[in-house]
């Protein structure tokens, strides 16, 4: 991989892959650091692919660790008995973010981790069951019972159906 292909697809994807790691890990500055971070090791240690189409999904898997190392370490660090709340939202963004929104979010943090990942990779980047099986390294059909798992629990969350 060269790294003119690396800038590239930082420059196309860096915004998405921060917006996943936001809904995540619950906060934008560390979701900054983990994209920026894998990026970072990519360009010291660039990975060994055969196809570079599958450089994308290689990133996306490598946030989607990076999001789990900073959530162990959030929970090695408060305890399990105190839960991560996401960061306050700025005054503009409450503005603008609708009660529903913000309501579907908190209810989205409070799924267990592989189900809020599942969730955010199928309905907030749109990827196909394959591709979610290689962003969370676990196989199609556990993605299609693990989704099916979180939206019920979502929609008990949220006191409604969710589709």
């Amino acid at each position: 991989m060269t790294t003119p292909a690396l800038v590239a697809l930082y420059r196309e994807h860096q915004v998405g892959l921060i917006r996943m790691a936001i809904l995540l890990v619950g906060d934008e500055a560390t979701a900054e650091d983990v994209v920026h971070d894998v990026f970072l090791r990519m360009q010291d240690r660039p990975p060994r692919l055969d196809d570079e189409g599958k450089l994308l999904a290689y990133v996306r898997a490598a946030v989607v660790n990076g999001c789990r190392m900073v959530l162990r370490r959030r929970r090695w660090s408060w305890g399990r008995t105190e839960q991560h709340e996401p960061a306050v939202w700025s005054a503009e963004s409450a503005a603008i973010l609708s009660e529903d929104r913000r309501e579907v979010m908190r209810a989205l943090q409070r799924l267990p981790r592989r189900q809020r990942e599942a969730l955010v990779l199928r309905y907030y980047l749109d990827l196909t069951d394959e591709e979610v099986s290689q962003a969370m390294g676990i196989r199609p059909g556990t993605v299609r019972s693990t989704m099916t798992r979180a939206l019920a629990a979502l929609a008990r969350e949220l006191g409604g159906e969710v589709r």
